[in-house]
């Protein structure tokens, strides 16, 4: 039957795509059904950061690990737009310094290279860092970036090319249902699609499949905002920029000794309240993306996280950036939101409502740094092929 596939993953974002990846490595016949005609969710809202060195210990690092060498074997045979170009957190007290070196010493021991730069080291790799702000950083050279607007669409050209993936975009999926022989999808044109095994990676449109699942569920929508320079040729930005605010929300430094204390250190109340850590990612085109916001809503709530992109978050994460870097021009050309889903209780939501049906998602702000590797792994242990 030509609608017939070993596996049918619905969502073409991060999560699906490496999916249908692992499975097409295994020698299934895969089918990829995308609601839009191109991917326009969080996997294209983004940095383009993909940072290893930002997860915790174990096997969300280990996935993360993965995921790195994964990507820069894939580009070796296609260009999806990933760069090594490093990432380097850059801190501001003496004590974001401390847990930094802390940091280096534990991935020392985990054998996972990183460099503790002084802040004249920092300074020649970031001219534009402003001295009155880095005390000194730590770099990881072998991390890489990729190009948001273009990783994934590459990513899925690669997949139809090299491994003949059955992609079909603009297909909403109204119906999914399983028998003892298959399950069975439906899309909203009444195209019928049999699979042994079918994988919901939906993203944030929990309203279209498995309503019920989702309502039960303790999934939790986040909003964030960002921003983005006009090209600015002139500046050098080289990787991805951290600060010393993300030392207090990425997960890598709660195992620092020194972690309790920084985060009982007083803090601007507006940067707290909204989630705004700041990082800084520097385009192809020479464009520098500033962000980001944290904004938080249950499912069951999820509509009160509208589309408006509020200036006053704009003009906090600027006037904080303003403080890290000196940019000849501070004009935005673009602003925009992002939304993901995130498990309040673990760090990716599965639920199989069939031994054929498994929805695979809320994955939240690591998908880029860590689905590719846990796709691998969730392909295997559900036994594919």
């Amino acid at each position: 039957m030509h609608n017939s596939y070993d596996v049918l993953v619905v969502g073409a974002g991060a999560l699906g795509a490496f999916h249908a990846y692992f499975a097409l490595q295994r020698g299934l016949k895969v089918l990829l059904l995308e609601k839009d005609a191109r991917p326009m969710e969080a996997t294209v809202r983004n940095f383009g950061q993909i940072i290893t060195s930002g997860m915790a210990e174990g096997e969300w690092f280990d996935y993360a690990r993965v995921s790195l060498d994964t990507y820069q074997k894939i580009q070796a045979e296609y260009d999806i737009s990933i760069r090594q170009n490093g990432s380097l957190y850059l801190a501001s007290t003496p004590l974001e310094m401390q847990v930094l070196e802390e940091k280096h010493a534990r991935y020392q021991a985990l054998g996972y290279p990183s460099r503790v730069l002084t802040a004249a080291q920092c300074r020649e790799r970031l001219p534009a860092v402003q001295a009155s702000y880095c005390v000194g950083g730590l770099l990881f050279e072998q991390e890489v970036t990729a190009e948001p607007d273009q990783m994934i669409h590459r990513l899925l050209a690669y997949l139809v090319a090299r491994y003949g993936l059955d992609y079909r975009p603009a297909t909403p999926v109204r119906e999914v249902t399983a028998s003892d022989a298959s399950a069975t999808v439906i899309d909203v044109r009444g195209q019928r699609y049999t699979a042994a095994q079918v994988l919901v990676c939906n993203g944030r449109d929990c309203k279209a499949l498995f309503p019920d699942v989702f309502a039960q569920s303790d999934l939790q929508l986040v909003k964030l905002q960002m921003l983005a320079t006009y090209p600015l040729l002139q500046v050098a930005l080289p990787g991805s920029v951290l600060t010393g605010l993300s030392l207090r929300r990425y997960a890598a430094f709660k195992a620092c000794p020194s972690f309790g204390e920084l985060l009982a250190e007083d803090m601007n109340a507006d940067l707290r309240a909204w989630g705004i850590h700041i990082l800084f990612k520097q385009a192809v085109n020479g464009s520098i993306i500033i962000g980001d916001t944290h904004e938080y809503a249950d499912l069951a709530q999820a509509d009160d996280l509208d589309f408006n992109n509020a200036d006053y978050l704009n003009q906090l994460m600027l006037t904080e950036a303003r403080r890290i870097v000196h940019l000849p021009d501070w004009r935005m050309q673009r602003a925009w939101n992002g939304y993901y889903t995130q498990s309040k209780s673990a760090e990716v939501f599965q639920h199989s409502p069939d031994s054929r049906i498994h929805i695979i998602t809320g994955i939240g702000g690591k998908g880029m740094t860590s689905a590719c590797g846990f796709a691998q792994h969730s392909v295997a242990q559900l036994g594919l092929g």
